[in-house]
């Protein structure tokens, strides 16, 4: 078999009833949207300032360190979960109405599992950043023409494995108390692709409510509340206030 090295997605939608006229059951509910799982997090900043190009490097080093940096900590997260991701558990790579098929370089499309769909993922992106003429880490050497697409290629394969944890593997995260790393992981990817444009609109709406949620800005921390004088009275809400993070 050649190398895979490209890969496409179908969409597909459900039929508002079945061939017997009977509708179709409700969809599950993305327990990944709720509350007492989107506020867990790692960090309390602004990821926003985070991705952002420092002034003083160059684009492309950026660009290489960041995706290098996801590609390194997508794989890991994913490691977590490895063993429940299985072809019997998964048996296409999916994602809410998404259905992931990898192309080869003949061009023919196979609908594989979604073990088999990460390691070739995570194979072939292992190839294309520790490859010198790809990402380049010599003093001198200048990037390829080709390196926003790669980029662009790589992201968009870790965008699918991300999905593909929420859609699939969440509840495995969150009984491994993962859930934190991976929002703050999944917030942060979409940040900065977003900041570059580095996968299309169109690819990611599949996600885009929970993007919306954890992408959200962090509200200021408000101003300490100036002490009171002794002989003042309490205002009501001086007592039993809790802050969450």
């Amino acid at each position: 078999m050649g190398v895979l090295v490209c890969c496409d997605c179908f969409f597909y939608r459900k039929s508002k009833t079945k061939p017997n006229g009977k509708k179709p059951p409700a969809e599950e509910k993305k327990q990944y949207l709720e509350a007492e799982f989107t506020k867990v997090r790692v960090v309390d900043f602004d990821l926003k300032e985070l991705v952002l190009l420092p002034r003083e490097i160059d684009l492309n080093e950026w660009l290489a360190s960041n995706t290098t940096t996801f590609f390194n900590l997508i794989n890991l997260q994913y490691s977590t979960i490895s063993e429940f991701c299985t072809g019997d558990t998964c048996q296409a790579m999916t994602a809410c109405n998404t259905i992931y098929y990898w192309y080869d370089e003949r061009g023919k499309k196979t609908k594989c599992t979604a073990p088999q769909y990460v390691d070739f993922v995570m194979s072939l992106v292992q190839k294309l950043v520790t490859e010198e003429e790809n990402f380049p880490t010599k003093y001198g050497k200048e990037f390829p023409n080709s390196f926003d697409s790669l980029v662009k290629k790589i992201c968009r394969y870790l965008f699918h494995v991300l999905a593909h944890l929420y859609w699939a593997h969440f509840k495995e995260t969150v009984a491994l108390d993962l859930q934190g790393h991976l929002n703050t992981l999944y917030a942060h990817f979409i940040v900065f692709v977003r900041e570059f444009n580095l996968v299309d609109p169109k690819e990611t709406c599949i996600m885009d409510d929970l993007s919306e949620i954890l992408c959200a800005p962090v509200p200021p921390t408000p101003a300490p509340a100036a002490p009171s004088s002794p002989n003042s009275a309490p205002s009501p809400s001086s007592h039993n206030h809790v802050t969450e993070r």
